[in-house]
């Protein structure tokens, strides 16, 4: 079956509704051994379409980067929040994921009336807010956010490969992979790593360290 873009549908009924600033929030990481969590928030404009919106796990890496540079050209409003490794650990992955999707939402330049989340109700935001179960697969505001942060954080993942090569960023940027286990098990963690994580030993020595920067 062929894969079909993300709709306007609900966004259109909002905005029937007397909504005029509608935005779609969705994040990125979740599932990382290493690196932030990332969450997007978009508030697309109706008399600029974007073609092709959908889920950014769907998308080829250079469709991605394409689609993120028409939504910052044409939507109304967009922002990011972040949540580091650390942030992470200290707290839990649910609360760091909905804290990085508040950042993001109170960070547009156009406060949201409205706000559509992928799967998740945000806690402590003052627009009324609906969580779609799939939203980045049904909602195109929700799948230009997805596509803003996965862009961004997979820039700034394999930005990290220069200080840590052996451990692969630049291919699996932080994502659980074979080689990325392979690395932790023979060096250790990074500040980047998220020692709370299943699959994360404890951090390496500078000696460590220095013999992970040499492969």
């Amino acid at each position: 079956m062929r894969r079909r873009d993300a709709g306007w549908s609900r966004e259109k009924r909002l905005g029937a509704s007397g909504y005029r600033a509608v935005a779609g929030v969705d994040e990125v990481g979740r599932g990382c051994l290493a690196g932030p969590v990332v969450a997007g928030a978009v508030v697309l404009d109706p008399r600029r379409p974007i073609q092709g919106l959908r889920d950014s796990k769907l998308l080829s890496r250079s469709r991605r980067a394409r689609l993120a540079r028409l939504i910052t050209r044409r939507a109304r409003a967009f922002a990011l929040g972040v949540v580091d490794a650390e942030e992470i650990d200290r707290t839990d992955i649910l609360r760091a994921t909905l804290l990085a999707m508040k950042r993001a939402v109170s960070a547009l330049r156009i406060r949201p009336d409205y706000v559509l989340v992928d799967a998740l109700e945000i806690p402590g935001i003052a627009p009324p807010q609906e969580g779609i179960v799939g939203g980045d697969r049904l909602c195109a505001s929700i799948a230009a956010a997805s596509i803003l942060a996965k862009v961004y954080r997979d820039e700034m993942m394999r930005s990290f490969h220069a200080l840590y090569p052996a451990y692969g960023f630049d291919l699996h940027v932080g994502y659980g992979t074979p080689r990325h286990l392979e690395a932790l098990r023979r060096f250790g963690a990074t500040p980047l790593h998220r020692v709370t994580f299943r699959g994360v030993l404890p951090s390496a020595a500078p000696g460590l360290f220095a013999n992970a920067r040499s492969h």
